[in-house]
């Protein structure tokens, strides 16, 4: 970039000293050549004035000039020494001219001597005027290369000191490693590009870092999750082969399966958070009944007891989106709510505002104010302290946030009428046409 921007700067500052020399050498030479005619016009003025008062073709000597006295049929009548060999045309202003090999200015100017009709023919010679525009000429090709030979040093020592943060930034960025993202390049003072490029950098590395510890912690528990169900059954078959006898008929397939279930729930919900934050996950856009789906959830949850399910609040609402994605929300909510309830769930639907509301709510312990946001991360439980196998793996809220997002729409907690937790998720109604 160095390179490029000092041969740019070079080349335009070149054509703009070329083109303004051509102009300059250009215009110092018409002014001088209009000095030279000027002073012809003055010199003819002059002369034809003396003939005049003299009333005699005899024609005065001017020092360079050559001069010419035609009477009105074009013949010689008066010549200077110079010009007794050459013949000065008519012309009616003056005029640059090629007189024997040298260029001249030539005027013409009519006189009238003794009541007889003359022209006077004058010719200065541009010698001098060219020779100054050929010096001046010279001067600024001389220049000129010094001037672009000073600006491109200039320009690729400027840019050299403004690049010059930009690549102590590189360097510094090409030196953190993956397991350095906690390091930070340093900030100048100065509000400018390279002042906001450092800044920039280092927000970016923030969420670099983020992300990786976020990551190393999703692996982390992911792995503890999967080593749960896989050392259940395990410890179970190893009984069985160890002690055949103590272990009940039918005990090791029924623990086979259930942990089996549960380790396939946990796989589906991690690739499908995968998916989505991939934007792999293609979502349909067909109308979909949401209703239908929270009926669905308020009858399963029924039929499995344990807690009263008010489903009153379910009104009829129709949402565009993927019927396979938005009944997984459903379903996380009310396992979620039905989970952490003490005895009473409530489900309701309803449309406000051009969107649809979806509600859950449990009479449970509730969420704090300060833990709202954190429990939509992945693999977070508020009550740590409980059983792993009373409680879901954690991704449930996680999955919900991610569809809720990849539908257009939004989750948040509040505090319930029931006294626990509410879960609402927002989704845009679909347009009427």
């Amino acid at each position: 970039m160095r390179l490029r921007t000092t041969l740019a700067a070079t080349v335009v500052i070149a054509v703009a000293l070329a083109l303004g020399s051509v102009l300059l050498v250009r215009l110092v030479e018409d002014s001088l050549v209009a000095n030279v005619a000027d002073t012809a016009a003055r010199d003819a003025e002059a002369t034809t004035s003396l003939l005049e008062a003299a009333g005699a073709t005899r024609l005065p000597e001017i020092r360079g000039a050559l001069q010419q006295l035609v009477d009105a049929d074009g013949g010689l009548v008066a010549t200077s020494e110079d010009a007794d060999r050459l013949e000065l045309p008519h012309v009616e202003r003056p005029t640059r001219a090629l007189i024997d090999g040298e260029e001249h200015v030539l005027v013409a100017r009519p006189t009238s001597i003794a009541g007889a009709d003359y022209e006077l023919r004058l010719a200065l010679p541009l010698d001098d005027a060219l020779r100054a525009a050929a010096t001046v000429a010279g001067i600024l090709f001389a220049a000129v290369p010094v001037v672009l030979v000073v600006v491109a040093l200039l320009t690729w020592l400027v840019v050299g000191g403004a690049l010059r943060p930009v690549d102590t930034i590189r360097r510094e960025v090409d030196a953190i490693g993956p397991t350095e993202l906690d390091r930070r390049v340093a900030e100048p003072a100065t509000d400018d590009e390279v002042g906001r490029l450092a800044r920039t950098m280092n927000r970016m590395l923030a969420r670099l870092d983020g992300a990786a510890r976020a990551q190393r912690r999703f692996v982390s528990d992911a792995s503890h999750e999967l080593r749960s169900p896989l050392a259940s059954i395990r410890q179970h078959a190893e009984l069985a082969r160890a002690h055949p006898d103590r272990l009940p008929d039918g005990e090791l397939a029924d623990v086979v399966l259930a942990e089996g279930a549960r380790l396939q729930e946990l796989v589906e919900q991690l690739l499908l958070l995968t998916r989505l934050d991939e934007g792999g996950l293609a979502v349909s856009r067909r109308p979909v009944d949401l209703d239908d789906l929270v009926l669905a959830d308020a009858r399963r949850l029924r039929e499995g007891g344990g807690v009263a399910v008010d489903s009153s609040g379910v009104a009829a609402a129709r949402v565009e989106g993927d019927e396979r994605m938005l009944s997984r929300l459903t379903r996380n909510l009310a396992d979620n709510a039905s989970r952490h309830a003490a005895s009473r769930v409530a489900l309701a639907v309803r449309v406000a505002d051009g969107a649809v509301e979806v509600t859950v709510d449990d009479d449970g312990s509730g969420i704090p104010e300060a833990e709202r946001e954190r429990v939509f991360e992945r693999f977070v439980r508020l009550d740590e302290g409980r059983a792993r196998d009373a409680g879901g793996s954690g991704l449930g809220l996680a999955i919900v946030a991610e569809i809720a997002r990849a539908h257009g729409g939004a989750v948040r907690v509040e505090d319930s009428p029931l006294g626990g937790a509410r879960f609402v998720v927002t989704l845009p109604a679909p347009v009427i046409e």
